[in-house]
């Protein structure tokens, strides 16, 4: 079910990082390649088992995680929010200083 705007307000208070683009939200994780691989593999794993997706983009500088709910029709939902959480979670592991920076 679609959030108010009001309950996204409220759900963007516990993801402060991600940013909102319309009826998704956004983040880059800062990562060097190999480690944003690594991210994406360990972000897909616990997608599969919530049956809830980010779209998944990997550049030279990073991860960019955009979620929406698409068997809602394209609008944000508490599962949107609680994926970000379980993303924010797992990226902190793979945001050590030889995941960030040059070796």
């Amino acid at each position: 079910m679609a959030l108010t705007e009001g309950e996204i307000t409220e759900a963007l208070k516990r993801v402060p990082q991600w940013g909102r683009q319309g009826d998704e939200i956004t983040q880059l994780f800062p990562v060097r390649y190999h480690a944003g691989v690594a991210l994406i593999v360990h972000v897909a794993d616990v997608s599969r088992l919530t049956h809830h997706h980010a779209d998944i983009n990997l550049t030279f500088d990073g991860v960019r995680f955009t979620i929406t709910t698409h068997d809602a029709g394209g609008v944000l939902t508490a599962a949107d929010f609680q994926l970000a959480e379980r993303i924010d979670v797992i990226a902190a592991g793979h945001a050590q200083a030889w995941d960030v920076g040059p070796v």
